[in-house]
């Protein structure tokens, strides 16, 4: 593992008690970072931070509620300062269902925590990195944003949605040393499989030229990268993860 230095660095990881999210918080916390793991489910949080340890800590947050975000963002500021680091990770799939019979309820329920969670930990985070001139801000997007995957028309619209505010976002505070990139990783077996249908993961993996699920480790390494000092010019980038599967 190549050394990535964070120290000093105060880093949110929002659903990082598990999946992609806990790998980059494993991943931060050992290159130097204090990490806050942000998830909706306290204890798993909790627990998510002992083991990783390095002074990382659990907090119970749900990020499709604006004012609890702000006032984690508020607290852990207090606390320490500064937040330079934000990963949003916390996201769900949604069921499959063709798009003319999607239900608007889980619909509605994909964006709020996709697509709104993301805008909220965005919002809570920017006026601080700003005071500061500094930031490095990763929103976890996905393959299904750039390409739609069948069956899956929230979930991939709900990525597309995250890639674009990538783009904005990274434009509007270009003028600062203040990154804002996203991730497409393909599917990573994680618990988000859950919700998925065997139809549905075996249409995902068929798809990667790898031949393979990724790992949650290597999509850790990419961020720790962008979320770095080193990462001094990049912003409103898409970077992919997606196993030669990605066409453009």
């Amino acid at each position: 593992m190549n050394q990535i230095d964070l120290a000093k660095r105060v880093a949110i990881v929002t659903g990082g008690a598990q999946g992609i999210g806990r790998a980059v918080a494993e991943r931060f916390a050992a290159s130097g970072a204090t990490v806050a793991i942000w998830d909706v489910d306290a204890a798993l949080a909790a627990k998510a931070a002992a083991e990783i340890g390095h002074g990382a800590i659990g907090v119970a947050v749900d990020v499709t509620d604006a004012a609890a975000v702000q006032a984690a963002t508020d607290a852990l500021e207090a606390r320490h300062g500064s937040v330079d680091i934000l990963v949003t990770s916390a996201g769900i799939a949604g069921p499959n269902h063709k798009t003319w019979d999607y239900p608007l309820e889980d619909w509605a329920r994909v964006m709020k925590l996709n697509v709104d969670g993301t805008l909220h930990c965005c919002r809570s985070v920017i006026p601080g990195m700003l005071k500061r001139n500094y930031g490095r801000i990763v929103l976890v997007a996905s393959i299904a944003g750039k390409e739609g995957n069948p069956n899956a028309s929230a979930y991939s619209a709900s990525k597309a949605a995250v890639i674009a505010l990538t783009k904005s976002l990274g434009k509007e505070l270009a003028d600062k040393d203040i990154a804002v990139n996203c991730i497409t990783p393909a599917a990573a077996r994680t618990r988000i499989f859950d919700q998925m249908s065997e139809e549905h993961i075996g249409y995902m993996l068929a798809k990667i030229p790898r031949g393979r699920f990724l790992l949650p480790e290597e999509v850790a390494s990419m961020v720790a990268f962008l979320a770095s000092a080193e990462n001094s010019f990049t912003t409103a980038g898409v970077f992919d993860l997606s196993g030669g599967r990605a066409t453009y």
